[in-house]
């Protein structure tokens, strides 16, 4: 017999979540005025629509923020904000990994398809998800990670808004939240 997520079951794990990891994954807010650094075996560049695309080996690097992709696609709006999607290809994962603002801890995911936008400051990870932060940690299909607001979400299926109910146990989410200690007075 197969269980349907309630929406009770999804409220707790978005409590959990809330409650688990967003105090402790703040991205290192000094990168975003850091400049980009892309290396890759072939680049094709784009002045007109700007688009930049980097290929094999790429590693994009701004600040502490580092993704490691086979393919990397980055798109630059009028105002200047850039936007990338790493991909993996073959079977591979592509990675990203980000110090946390003010510690010496480090947020680290891996996926197929890496999507990151410095406007919007939303990360999303896309197939075989998986974020670490600490001792926490989030697996599920999908995983979309906003550093301002400093919320997830995780889903079984490909996007935040679509829940499969199907009894592949392979896809669905999972969370290892440590136990937080008190401050010492």
């Amino acid at each position: 017999m197969t269980s349907r997520p309630t929406a009770t079951g999804l409220i707790t794990l978005a409590l959990l979540l809330s409650a688990g990891l967003p105090s402790t994954v703040r991205a290192e807010r000094a990168d975003r005025e850091k400049p980009v650094n892309l290396e890759a075996d072939k680049a094709t560049v784009d002045d007109r629509t700007r688009t930049h695309t980097f290929e094999g080996n790429v590693v994009f690097t701004q600040g502490t923020l580092t993704i490691r992709a086979n393919r990397i696609v980055v798109t630059q709006d009028a105002s200047g904000y850039q936007t990338g999607v790493a991909t993996s290809g073959e079977g591979g994962l592509a990675r990203f990994r980000q110090k946390r603002e003010g510690q010496d801890l480090w947020l680290e995911g891996e996926a197929e398809r890496i999507e990151h936008d410095a406007k919007t400051e939303i990360t999303r990870f896309y197939t075989r998800a998986y974020v670490k932060s600490g001792g926490d940690e989030v697996r599920g299909q999908y995983i979309q990670y906003d550093s301002i607001s400093e919320n997830y979400t995780v889903t079984n299926s490909a996007d935040a808004k679509a829940v499969s109910s199907g009894g592949d146990q392979s896809k669905r989410v999972r969370a290892i939240i440590q136990p937080k200690t008190a401050p010492k007075e």
